[in-house]
C-alpha cells in the first residue's frame, strides 16, 4: 500500500520512490510515495537506504527504497527524498517480499523482519566494499562428495528437483579432517550444500547455536573452499556481520550458515534452505513478530521454489504434521543406524561406589567399563551444585527472605543465594516452621561431578555448561558432566553415555516436555561411538520405549494425534491476544460468532487480559489480517488519545502473537 505525502515539490512526470519507513509503529508499516530530486536520480534505486521527511511528525526518518514506480495519475505534490544514505542496495526484492509475507502471516510489522535481515550499516566496511571494483574470483568447485547413508544420490536428486523433505540424521560422529570430529548430521548438511553449489545455486543453512555452527563450519571446510562459505550470525561483531552480509549480495553461489536470522539472508539464486534441529527453542525469534525459523523457511521456499530440508535426530511435531499432510517427504538412513540404548530404573544401588554416585549399578558398571577405553558423557538437567534447596524440618521449598524467590547453591562451598534476585541467604529462617537448616533438592552439574569423582577415583572429571563452554574433548578416559545442549564432541565418540535426571526433566510443566526430552536424549546419544552403551536412567513408558527402539518419528506421530484430539498446537494454529479489556474484546469481536475457538479472557500479570484464539491453518491469512487491522487501529487510537505531545514509542493497548505455546506451558 502506498500513500501520498504532501510536501513542497511538484513531482511532474518524475518517477516515484516507494519507501519503507524504519519505525516500530504498526500504522507506518506500509510504503510511502516520495518524489526523487534530480540530483538523486541515479543513486535512488530499489534497496538503498534513504532519509525522508515525515510531515506529520515534523522530523526526518530512515528508510529503504522498496521500488521505483513510474509516474501515476496523482497530480499533486510529493515530499522529496532528503538523502540517499548509501549507494548499496541492501534490501533485495526477494528479502522484502519474504519480510512482507512472513509479517502478514504473523500479524506483525514487515519492518521488524527487515531489521533482522539487514544489519546496521558500517561505513568503513561499506567503503571498502565499494572500493573493491574487481572482486576476487572464487575458487573453483570440485565434484562434490555424495551424501552418504541414504541411498545413492537420493538427497542430491531431491535438491535438484527443488523438493521439500525431512531427513532423519545418522546418530554418529565422524572425523572430517585429521583430528576434527563432528556429528554425522553436519557431514550430511555439508554434502547437501556442496551438491547445491555444484548446481550453480546458493545454500542457506540454519542451526540453533554457535556449537552447531562450529561443527557445520568444520564439515564444510572439508568439502568446499573457504571462500565459498559465509558465516552470518549474532555472535559476530557489527563490522564482521555487515562484511559477511555484503558478501551475500554477490551473484556467485555460496553457502551461508548462521543461526535463526540467517534464513533472511540475500541470495541471488537460492537452491536450498536447510534447518537442523528445528525443535530447539533457539530457533524461536524472541522479538516481534516472533517468527520461528521453520515458518520463515517454509514461506521462503514457497516464494523462491528452492529445496527445503529439515534435519534432526528427533522429529518435531510441527515437521510431523507437514509429513502427514504430504507437504514434505521423509528420508531415513539406509540401512537403519540404531544406537545401543539401555533403559534402567532409578533404584537404590547395593554397590557402594554406585550409591556414592547416586546412579543404578547398571549405569555405574557401564561407565566403569567404558572408562577403560575413552571418555564417558553424563547428561544432567541443570547447572550449578544444588539448583533447589528446601527446609530440612518441614521440607517446603526454601524461599528468599527479600523477594520470595527460590534458593539455590552454585558450588559446594558457596553461600546459598536467591535464584531470582541473587541475595545471599544469610541468617535464613523458614517462613513456614521457623527452621534454620537447609537441605539439597536435586543436584546440578557441580554436585554430580563431585559424586561421580568419588565413585570413580583417579578419573578426570570435566564440567561443561553455560558458564564453562567446552566444544571438544579428546579420546582420553574422562567423565564429562554436561547440561543438556552443552555436550562437547569427543574424538571418536563417547564410549558410554549416561542420561541422568530423566524424571525431573519429564516433570517440567510444558506442552512440549515429552518431545523436548526425546530430542535432548537423542542429541546426546548421537555423540556416542558406534555400539557404545547409552543408559537412560529412571524413565519408563512410551517415551522411553520410543527412545530405546529409536522410533522418534512414531512418538511424534502419537504426540500429534493426542494434540489433534485436544486441539492443541501444532494440530491447529493459535494466536494470543493481550491488552486492555476493551481492546481485546474489540479484536475478538471482529472474528465473528462463527469464527475460531475463543478461550478466555483471563487476567495477566501487570494488568490487562489475554484471550487465546484457536483456528485451522486454512483460516490463518484471514484471522491474521483481521487481528493485524485491530493492532493498527488500537495503536493509532492510543497515540491520538495521548495527543501531539507524545514522542517516541507509545505503550500498546493490544498485542497479538501467533503460534505462541506459552499459554499451554502453564499448568
Amino acid at each position: 500500500m502506498s500513500t501520498a505525502s504532501p510536501g513542497p515539490a511538484q513531482h511532474g512526470q518524475r518517477p516515484i520512490a516507494r519507501v519503507l519507513i524504519d519505525s516500530p509503529l504498526p500504522q507506518l508499516d506500509r510504503l510511502f510515495d516520495y518524489g526523487i530530486p534530480e540530483a538523486l536520480r541515479e543513486q535512488a534505486v530499489a534497496g538503498v537506504r534513504v532519509r525522508v521527511p515525515l510531515r506529520s511528525a515534523g522530523r526526518v526518518a530512515d528508510g529503504f527504497i522498496v521500488e521505483i514506480a513510474p509516474p501515476g495519475d496523482y497530480v499533486g505534490v510529493l515530499s522529496e527524498l532528503e538523502e540517499v544514505v548509501s549507494a548499496v542496495p541492501v534490501l533485495t526484492p526477494e528479502v522484502w517480499a519474504l519480510a512482507r509475507k512472513v509479517s502478514e502471516r504473523a500479524a506483525g510489522n514487515a519492518n521488524d523482519i527487515v531489521r533482522l535481515a539487514v544489519p546496521n550499516r558500517q561505513v568503513r566496511v561499506e567503503k571498502a566494499y565499494l572500493a573493491a571494483e574487481v572482486q576476487t574470483p572464487l575458487a573453483p568447485l570440485h565434484p562434490p562428495a555424495r551424501v552418504q547413508g541414504y541411498g545413492d544420490g537420493v538427497i542430491e536428486t531431491a535438491i535438484a528437483a527443488r523438493s521439500r523433505f525431512a531427513v532423519d540424521a545418522i546418530p554418529l560422529v565422524a572425523e572430517v579432517t585429521p583430528g576434527v570430529w563432528v556429528g554425522e548430521w553436519a557431514v550430511t548438511m555439508a554434502a547437501a550444500a556442496a551438491a547445491t553449489l555444484a548446481g550453480g545455486a546458493t545454500a542457506i543453512l540454519a542451526v540453533p547455536d554457535y556449537r552447531d555452527q562450529e561443527q557445520l563450519a568444520s564439515a564444510l571446510a572439508a568439502v568446499l573452499p573457504a571462500q565459498r562459505v559465509i558465516r552470518l550470525d549474532a555472535k559476530q561483531s557489527n563490522p564482521d556481520r555487515y562484511r559477511a552480509f555484503l558478501r551475500c549480495l554477490s551473484d556467485d553461489p555460496v553457502v551461508i550458515i548462521g543461526n535463526r536470522s540467517v534464513v533472511y539472508a540475500p541470495a541471488a539464486n537460492l537452491g536450498l534452505v536447510a534447518l537442523f534441529d528445528d525443535g530447539d527453542p533457539l530457533h524461536s525469534e524472541p522479538l516481534s513478530p516472533y517468527v520461528h525459523t521453520r515458518d520463515a523457511a517454509l514461506v521462503r521456499q514457497e516464494q523462491s521454489g528452492c529445496a527445503l530440508m529439515f534435519l534432526g535426530h528427533a522429529r518435531s511435531t510441527e515437521v510431523e504434521r507437514l509429513v502427514e499432510v504430504h507437504w514434505v517427504r521423509v528420508f531415513a538412513p539406509q540401512p537403519a543406524v540404531l544406537p545401543k540404548v539401555v533403559p534402567t530404573a532409578q533404584q537404590s544401588s547395593e554397590d557402594r561406589l554406585a550409591a556414592q554416585a547416586r546412579i543404578p549399578s547398571t549405569a555405574w558398571r557401564e561407565a566403569r567399563a567404558a572408562l577403560e577405553f575413552g571418555p564417558v558423557l553424563v547428561q544432567v538437567a541443570r547447572p550449578g551444585y544444588a539448583p533447589k534447596l528446601s527446609c530440612a524440618d518441614c521440607k517446603r521449598s526454601a524461599r528468599c527472605m527479600k523477594c520470595e524467590g527460590p534458593l539455590g547453591q552454585k558450588t559446594s562451598r558457596s553461600t546459598p543465594a536467591c535464584n531470582w534476585c541473587g541475595a545471599l541467604a544469610v541468617d535464613w529462617r523458614c517462613a513456614n516452621c521457623d527452621g534454620e537448616r537447609l537441605r539439597f533438592v536435586g543436584s546440578g552439574a557441580g554436585r554430580t561431578a563431585e559424586d561421580l569423582g568419588r565413585a570413580f577415583p583417579g578419573v578426570r572429571v570435566i564440567v561443561a555448561d553455560g558458564e564453562r563452554p567446552i566444544l571438544t574433548v579428546g579420546a582420553e578416559p574422562a567423565l564429562i558432566i554436561a547440561t543438556r545442549g552443552a555436550e562437547p564432541i569427543a574424538a571418536g565418540g563417547y564410549r558410554a553415555v549416561l542420561l541422568l535426571d530423566g524424571e525431573s526433566m519429564i516433570a517440567r510443566e510444558s506442552l512440549r516436555v515429552a518431545e523436548d526430552c526425546l530430542r535432548w536424549w537423542s542429541n546426546a546419544a548421537a555423540l556416542a561411538a558406534r555400539r557404545a552403551p547409552i543408559v537412560l536412567v529412571g524413565v519408563g513408558g512410551a517415551l522411553a520405549s520410543a527412545f530405546v527402539t529409536w522410533r522418534q518419528a512414531d512418538f511424534a506421530r502419537s504426540e500429534l494425534a493426542d494434540r489433534r484430539a485436544l486441539r492443541f498446537p501444532p494440530a491447529v494454529r493459535v494466536a494470543t491476544v493481550t491488552g486492555t479489556v476493551q481492546a481485546v474484546a474489540d479484536a475478538v469481536a471482529t472474528l465473528g460468532v462463527d469464527g475460531p475457538d475463543i478461550l478466555g479472557p483471563v487476567d495477566v500479570e501487570g494488568g490487562g487480559v489475554r484471550t487465546i484464539v484457536r483456528f485451522d491453518y486454512a483460516r490463518g491469512a484471514e484471522i491474521a489480517a483481521a487481528l493485524r487491522a485491530e493492532v493498527v487501529k488500537s495503536a493509532a487510537n492510543r497515540r491520538r488519545a495521548l495527543g501531539k505531545a507524545a514522542r517516541g514509542p507509545v505503550p500498546v493497548s493490544l498485542k497479538v502473537r501467533f503460534d505462541d505455546v506459552e499459554p499451554f506451558l502453564e499448568q
